[in-house]
């Protein structure tokens, strides 16, 4: 199996780490659409040989040129519009040194190879359960093998044992003439050809046996092959496309499925085949217990009868209903908006090219129901299946539909016992496949996951929140009714969903904010319990009566929201903690130098809001924790977060107004860890420069966060040195030396202090 395909089959944590690999200068998308291509040349070998490098680098822009082709022939202008810059990015980069991407590919090559064999040592101790899968699948390859092996040797037997026939009817009829002849042969001679023709006869009879035996048991061997792949690898398949949908790894192994179900399908067509040749050596010649005669009719059935099976098992969703306005959210429709859907026929065989039509049909098998909304399908509903330019798949794409929600006479409200966003929905998809060779119609079906329709777009979190629940706890499609009773979810199954949801950033949530979540789902006393149970209403439902309480999966959304509008970088570099509680906030900033700040996610902002906690010492070198107030979307979308923390100024009474923000936990200094997101400086002139303003005539401003604050909350009252006094001493001495050295000034003042007035009483 390709190199690739095994990576996109392991779990997301390896699948970070490829993730890691590519970038900018070699995107991922090339390793995506020339797979097969990049894994067949020598990097290695290319990588030191300057001519070779060049060909081979202008190879890859033809292969590109290829693969913007067949976008071209889709009509999918975004992908052309991707490849394009691509192609250009690569001759940016590499055109006057071909011989660095060759590196970079054979570098890339051995990461990847070493992540596969990292997954297959952790398989070895237990914990490699898609590695195993991997090696079933390379089980099923054998299997395949061995089928078309088998199916070689009985056409050879076949055409073997055909010469033997016309080899044998020769024999006879020359025979019978020389029988005739009238100066024929002597009785001796006469005899000896007998046994001869004879002894041929024997041969072809049980050449005849054996060839009846092969076929007997290819098919065995065939049906074998068929049940694992129906009953097991294609019931797999769609459950990785369930876990794919809901962020999971990408279920990329729908090849892979097509060329097991095309490979039984050609062998089956070839056994058919097969038979039809014994019987027309039947028709030459035949003879009592002929087994030809007595198993054909056996044989022909039961290959049919697989082959039917086969069919009527390959129309699969290939793509799940999706809007396109919301990729990452497949399953939730919005009534009036297009959404997209497609379909695969796994068997690809060019007979069967434009011969299926596939319609499709909504809330097929619903029976009436109250209160149970009712939808009718606007656009296109019925395609034609054909051989797609890419790939060469049997494939239909819906690309124009929409639903529409039918009237109710009077007013309508819904009475039933669910609401909107917990009513599924199925979307089903028929055809008929007319064999000609044996005049059989076979009816084809293939159903969608259960889709969620919703009339408002603020209705989609609350509806993906009813896909996450179902597809995480289900493998049944037509289970409409699930939320009529849901049952609850363990805790070690929606930590991997809710980790997952933020790996659509590229960093899914680390063991540390996991804890936190548990404990907001569980309690605390639950320890974090991985088969601790969470029901459907603490996570999607409001808790209590209290404006103020809002559904744990709406506060999740609202941050996931936060983060990508405005904190997306800095969330995939790790610089925001995010989720944390407050107590263990303080631990971690407890032993800390002053001005050690860490970022973390509000818990009392349904909308998603940020805040920022830092520490500083009293003269007793007692830590003293500040939170400011939470950043929302409305904040940041003026000021970014790393403007915000570069620019947050502290104001007390008589105090100059100073930033206490120094230090990222553990201990990266501020500016290294958000300089790269500063604004550039400019060329313009200085703001305060009167004399050569913009031709705007206005000076420019900068928006700074303040927190005004009381004195007595600041460590000392003292007033501050200037920032940049500070900045030189502390080129010199430390930071926790200067905090030292004050807070002694500040007792021997104080003790001075009480020595004068204790002087001036005595005097008087």
């Amino acid at each position: 199996m390709a190199q690739w395909c095994q990576l996109q089959m392991l779990d997301s944590k390896y699948l970070e780490q490829v993730d890691q690999l590519y970038d900018d200068s070699f995107p991922m998308d090339i390793r995506q659409y020339l797979s097969k291509w990049i894994e067949s040349i020598d990097w290695d070998t290319v990588a030191v040989q300057d001519s070779l490098a060049t060909v081979r680098f202008h190879d890859l822009l033809a292969q590109l040129d290829d693969q913007h082709s067949r976008f071209a022939l889709e009509n999918n202008f975004l992908l052309q519009h991707n490849i394009r810059k691509i192609k250009r990015n690569l001759q940016d980069r590499f055109q006057e040194d071909p011989v660095h991407m060759a590196m970079i590919i054979s570098r890339n090559l051995k990461e990847e190879q070493k992540i596969l064999d990292n997954a297959k040592s952790t398989e070895r101790e237990g914990d490699g359960a898609v590695l195993a899968m991997v090696v079933e699948k390379q089980k099923l390859d054998n299997k395949v093998k061995e089928m078309r092996d088998r199916v070689q040797v009985v056409d050879q037997n076949i055409k073997n044992l055909e010469d033997l026939q016309d080899e044998y009817n020769f024999k006879v009829n020359t025979l019978k003439n020389r029988e005739n002849e009238m100066n024929g042969m002597t009785a001796k001679e006469l005899e000896k050809e007998k046994m001869i023709v004879a002894r041929m006869c024997f041969e072809l009879k049980g050449k005849r046996q054996d060839v009846v035996n092969q076929l007997s048991d290819l098919l065995n061997v065939t049906q074998a092959l068929l049940s694992d792949l129906i009953s097991e690898e294609l019931p797999e398949w769609k459950q990785r496309q369930q876990t794919a949908c809901i962020g999971g790894p990408p279920n990329a192994c729908v090849d892979q499925l097509q060329n097991w179900f095309t490979a039984v399908a050609e062998s089956l067509q070839q056994v058919r085949q097969h038979l039809k040749k014994l019987q027309e050596l039947e028709q030459k010649f035949t003879y009592e217990s002929d087994p030809i005669t007595q198993k054909k009719g056996f044989l022909e059935a039961r290959a049919l009868d697989l082959f039917k099976n086969l069919l009527s098992n390959s129309l699969v969703v290939e793509r799940q209903p999706c809007m396109p306005t919301h990729p990452q959210r497949p399953l939730v429709l919005k009534t009036g908006v297009q959404f997209t859907v497609k379909l695969r026929f796994l068997v690809k065989l060019q007979e069967f090219n434009y011969q299926l039509k596939v319609k499709a049909v909504f809330d097929k098998d619903v029976t009436e129901k109250k209160g149970f909304r009712k939808f009718n399908i606007l656009g296109t509903n019925t395609k034609v299946m054909n051989m797609e330019e890419s790939n060469g798949s049997l494939a239909a794409e819906f690309r124009h539909l929409q639903l529409k929600e039918q009237k109710v006479a009077g007013n309508r409200t819904n009475e039933g016992p669910l609401i909107v966003t917990e009513e599924l929905h199925s979307l089903s998809f028929e055809s008929e496949l007319q064999l000609n060779q044996s005049g059989l119609n076979i009816k084809l079906e293939a159903l969608s996951l259960p889709v969620v329709v919703i009339s408002n777009v603020c209705q989609l979190p609350s509806g993906w929140a009813s896909i996450l629940w179902y597809n995480m706890l289900t493998t049944e499609p037509k289970n409409l009714k699930f939320f009529l009773s849901p049952p609850p979810a363990k805790w070690c199954q929606l930590s991997d969903v809710l980790s997952w949801q933020f790996s659509v950033t590229n960093r899914g949530l680390n063991q540390e904010q996991l804890n936190m979540l548990a404990d907001k789902l569980l309690g605390v006393k639950a320890q974090r319990n991985p088969e601790g149970l969470i029901p459907w209403t603490k996570f999607c439902k409001q808790q209590s009566a209290n404006e103020k309480s809002f559904p744990f999966w709406l506060w999740i959304e609202g941050i996931l929201d936060l983060i990508k509008r405005h904190l997306l970088s800095l969330w995939n570099d790790g610089s925001i903690m995010g989720f944390i509680s407050k107590e263990r906030e303080k631990f971690l900033l407890s032993d800390k130098c002053p001005g050690t700040f860490l970022l973390r996610f509000s818990e009392s902002s349904k909308e998603g809001a940020i805040t920022f906690t830092w520490i500083e010492h009293d003269m007793h070198d007692k830590p003293i924790f500040h939170s400011v107030e939470p950043y929302t979307k409305k904040e940041l979308g003026a000021v970014s977060l790393p403007d915000i923390i570069r620019t947050y100024k502290v104001m007390a009474a008589e105090n100059i107004p100073e930033n206490p923000l120094r230090f990222l936990y553990p201990n990266i200094p501020k500016d290294k860890a958000f300089g790269k997101y500063y604004p550039k400086p400019s060329e313009t002139p200085e703001p305060m420069d009167v004399e050569n303003t913009e031709k705007s005539g206005y000076m420019k401003t900068e928006l700074i966060s303040v927190s005004e604050v009381h004195p007595s909350r600041l460590q000392d009252n003292m007033m501050p040195m200037s920032p940049d006094d500070y900045k030189a001493l502390e080129q010199y001495v430390s930071p926790r030396d200067i905090d030292a050295v004050t807070n002694n000034l500040l007792g021997f003042a104080e003790q001075f202090d009480d020595q004068m007035s204790a002087d001036f009483e005595e005097q008087n």
